[in-house]
């Protein structure tokens, strides 16, 4: 069991580390560019046509690993701050969530602190990249990821023709000009791939987030009318928090 002392001698690094680590976190998920990808094959119209080959773009950060780390670290940084909380102070008080002890006899040194990751954690979740609402989404569980269902579009290309503008007489010969169509010679199909989060569980993670919000706030109230072993708080927040991000 840490004394107090050696605690904060490494809180201030440890937390100024964790939070460095979160923020580049938090910025890979705001980039949908990063989140998404496809996958397009060429299927030309005949056969010997022309072919073009596979176009591939690989999603780079699933929401769900980018959540597993965000709550590794602040699980880490959770609980360092709550082993300092409870040697530190003695007003404490109970978080309580639809009517049960959630958090019990929590210090109001650890109420604040709680207070301002979930503001922080509410941006986080509210800025990460949602699935496209226009398309249609299934869990694909061979890569972890969502797709979308093909979509086929046509690929054209531009010949030209000759097309007669006067016939020919006994005098003067026939008139023509060179035209061009757009001749369609195959169809991509084309399926994407996203790594973002469902709009639900986004949604769920929100209200969550909201919940645990009024709950610490009240408790801080309470904690601060009232007159160091080890805390293990922050895995039980996040849980809580995210649940099941697929």
């Amino acid at each position: 069991m840490a004394k107090l002392n050696q605690i904060l001698a490494i809180e201030k690094g440890k937390k100024t580390q964790l939070h460095k680590e979160i923020t580049e976190l938090h910025r890979a998920t705001q980039k949908n560019q990063l989140m998404t990808g496809h996958h397009k094959t060429f299927a030309p119209k005949e056969e010997g046509g022309e072919t073009f080959p596979d176009d591939r773009q690989h999603v780079q950060h699933r929401a769900s690993e980018v959540i597993e780390q965000v709550t590794e670290r602040l699980s880490t940084l959770m609980d360092v701050t709550a082993t300092k909380d409870w040697a530190n102070c003695t007003a404490r008080a109970d978080v309580v969530v639809d009517g049960d002890v959630f958090l019990s006899d929590v210090p109001v040194t650890y109420l604040l602190f709680l207070e301002k990751e979930l503001t922080d954690l509410h941006t986080f979740v509210s800025k990460v990249v949602e699935l496209d609402p226009a398309e249609q989404w299934t869990a694909d569980p061979n890569s972890g990821l969502f797709r979308s269902d093909p979509v086929t579009t046509h690929k054209t290309k531009k010949v030209q023709r000759a097309v007669v503008l006067y016939d020919a007489t006994e005098h003067h010969p026939a008139q023509t000009q060179m035209i061009t169509d757009d001749v369609v010679i195959g169809h991509w199909t084309t399926v994407k791939f996203s790594g973002a989060l469902p709009r639900p569980v986004k949604k769920r993670m929100l209200d969550r987030i909201g919940t645990l919000q009024d709950a610490v706030k009240f408790a801080r109230v309470q904690a601060n009318s009232m007159e160091a072993a080890d805390q293990r708080f922050g895995a039980k927040v996040l849980k809580y928090v995210f649940g099941d991000p697929a």
